[in-house]
């Protein structure tokens, strides 16, 4: 009984978790369409922006700059 038990305190911990994460996506996913309205197509201009959309990219991606051995400041991943 306390094994079943803690199967389903595991897996409604498990569904949280992951509500939790498709929120924070979906929030990201919405900063990054937020910021690519603002966009105006300056190079220069948009150079800010961009780095922005690109954080938030890596950020959502888990990926973080290559041959990094430590944390990257920029985003935090």
């Amino acid at each position: 009984m306390i094994i079943s038990h803690r199967k389903k305190k595991n897996n409604i911990f498990r569904i949280i978790k992951s509500k939790t994460m498709e929120e924070q996506q979906l929030q990201i996913e919405g900063q990054i369409d937020q910021l690519k309205t603002q966009l105006t197509g300056d190079l220069f201009g948009d150079m800010d922006i961009k780095d922005q959309i690109h954080n938030l990219e890596m950020k959502l991606n888990g990926v973080r700059p290559m041959d990094s051995h430590i944390d990257c400041v920029g985003c935090g991943s």
